[in-house]
């Protein structure tokens, strides 16, 4: 049996590899069946555009200086490999388009890739301070791309008894 196609523009997926492994992103562009001959990547691959660093808490007491400052956000465009992804059961069709910003030619030449971060910063920015109640089903998967992925630390405690067991 073939499997359906999950990897869609629009589905919010984890990278779990390279220097964005842990962060969250959306799916752009796939190539299911990978470049076409001649091309760099004869693999299944997909163009990702994410938040390197994610907007801060914010609470009532705060300045709106320092609130428009936590709330900035650092996106990110590149090629992942299908086995360097997890796909979440987020989507983001409708509510981001990112396809007229990011674009393949844009990724070649540097001061074009400046640009297109910079428009991408401005769109995700604007998506996260306008962003729609929780309650609501839409607001909900943008709310996910913006939310860091925590994970429970217990790193210290094995060291402690890696460090007691050699002594």
């Amino acid at each position: 049996e073939v499997m359906g196609k999950f990897v869609k523009p629009g589905r919010i997926v984890i990278l779990l590899a390279g220097r964005h492994a842990g962060k969250k992103a959306i799916v752009v562009k796939q190539w299911d069946d990978g470049s076409k001959k001649g091309a760099k990547r004869k693999f299944a691959h997909c163009l990702v555009a994410g938040i390197e660093k994610y907007p801060r808490r914010v609470h009532r007491r705060l300045t709106k200086t320092k609130i428009a400052n936590k709330c900035k956000v650092k996106p990110f465009v590149q090629y992942a490999n299908y086995t360097h992804i997890m796909p979440t059961r987020y989507m983001t069709t409708g509510e981001i388009e990112l396809k007229e910003v990011v674009s393949e030619e844009s990724l070649k030449d540097q001061s074009a890739k400046k640009e297109m971060k910079q428009k991408l910063k401005k769109i995700f920015e604007e998506k996260y301070t306008s962003a729609a109640p929780k309650k609501e089903e839409k607001g909900k998967h943008v709310d996910f791309l913006f939310k860091k992925l925590k994970f429970q630390n217990n790193y210290h405690k094995e060291i402690l008894n890696l460090l007691t067991q050699i002594k």
